[in-house]
This record gives structure tokens, sequence and C-alpha cells, in this order.
């Protein structure tokens, strides 16, 4: 099997006396969307700073394509930052910014890209997600749906590589939600990135991955393809997708 994109080796992480992650294992390949569920409070945005270098674990090894993160030079891992991107749960659009300048942010951060290209990434990742003539309204005028559209656009403006997304339907109703997840798959098979998701939604969001990680009590209890939940005998995964408690 080809080597994970992003290895999580005996991963440990407390906060104080919180022990949050326990020794985790977890694999993520490239080209393939996993989803990170679990009962809340379990770790699982936790998971996700340690990916984006908001979070050190104070055990354990984080691997990049087979390479230990810690043992990367200062410019390999800030090319490996600049293939990420974040999707917040809450959006985190700026409400005093208008829409071009919310999705632009991460460009205009980046001292690298002058102000034509900035224009031009921005106008076609708009028009690409279906929100062109509303680059000068503001979040608050806008629907929750096209909220979550413009925040994905500012998450793939910078054509990154991997995109996390930290619970993105939360707040959204049924539809909406279904929206949202297919807004994702359809933009992951265009831009072809690695994808992480953390999610609540069971058992729809099994519809939109080609890969599940039940993180329960500070480490993976299950880890496989849509095909391996089928035909799983484990207990806490079934009940966990049930609504039981586990």
């Amino acid at each position: 099997m080809a080597i994970p994109l992003i290895q999580f080796i005996n991963v440990s992480k407390n906060f104080g006396e919180s022990h949050v992650l326990k020794g985790l294992n977890l694999s993520i390949y490239k080209g393939e969307i996993t989803a990170v569920i679990g009962k809340s409070g379990t770790g699982k945005s936790v998971l996700l700073k340690h990916i984006i270098g908001l979070v050190q674990q104070d055990s354990g090894q984080i691997l990049i394509e087979g390479q230990p993160l810690s043992q990367l030079s200062p410019k390999k891992i800030k090319l490996f930052y600049q293939k990420l991107s974040y999707m917040f749960q809450d959006n985190a659009l700026f409400d005093f910014m208008n829409i071009y300048d919310n999705i632009a942010l991460p460009l205009v951060e980046n001292s690298r890209f002058p102000k034509d290209q900035v224009n031009k990434k921005v106008l076609k990742r708009m028009d690409q997600l279906g929100l062109i003539d509303i680059e000068k309204k503001f979040p608050s005028q806008l629907s929750g749906g096209m909220r979550k559209r413009v925040a994905l656009a500012r998450a793939l403006v910078m054509d990154p590589e991997i995109v996390l997304f930290d619970e993105p339907t939360t707040g959204l109703d049924p539809i909406r939600k279904k929206k949202v997840h297919s807004m994702i798959q359809e933009y992951q098979k265009k831009f072809e990135f690695t994808a992480v998701i953390v999610s609540h939604d069971i058992p729809e969001i099994f519809n939109v991955v080609q890969r599940i990680a039940l993180l329960d009590d500070g480490i993976i209890k299950f880890e496989g393809t849509k095909k391996d939940i089928l035909d799983s005998q484990s207990k806490i995964l079934n009940d966990f997708i049930a609504g039981k408690d586990i």
C-alpha cells in the first residue's frame, strides 16, 4: 500500500490533567477524503491542530510522506504548511470585510503574490464556486450556505494540496448539510486535494469520503474504507453509527 501522506504514530497530547490523545494512530492518504468521527470532546479538533502546527504532541511521531515532521528542515516544514488550508467550523469570515477581501486574505498575507495575480485567483475561485456578483457584499448579507461557500473559496484560493474541514456543516439544516457535503465532494474531485473532515454527520458523511476513522477516548478505535464499515463487526463502531452511547 502507498505511504500515507500524513501519519500519526502513538501520538499523545495532554492539557494539564486532561489527557486528550492517548497514543493515537492514524493514516491519511493522498487524494482521498478521510472523515474523523466521534463524540464531542474526544479530541478531533486537537488532531487537526497537530496537522497545521498549532499544537505539538507530547510524545509519538507525525510523519509527512514517511519522514518525521520533527526531523524536517525549517524550509521543508514551511513548504508543507504552505500546502495546507483550513476551513473553520464557524467559517471565520470577517464581518468588516466584503466577500472579495475575505477570499483574498490568504493571498494578501502572502507577499509573493502581486495585486493582479491576487485579483485573477480570487475571481477564478468565485466563478468556480458560483459567487460572482457578490464580491461587494458582506458576510452578514449572505445565507448560511453562501457563507460556507465563501469560506470554501478562501480555503481553496491558495491552491492547497491538503484541506482540513472542522465540522463544516455545524448549524445547518439537513438540506444545506447535504449541499455542503456535495460541494466538498465535487471540488475535491475537481481540484484533487487531500481532505480531512471532522464530522458528526452520521451516516451522511459516509457518502462523501473514502476512509473513516472513529476517535474515542483519545485513540482511533476503527480506521478503514466504507466497505470496511459495512463489513465491520466492531461493536463500538456499530453502536456509534446507531446513535448509542459508546
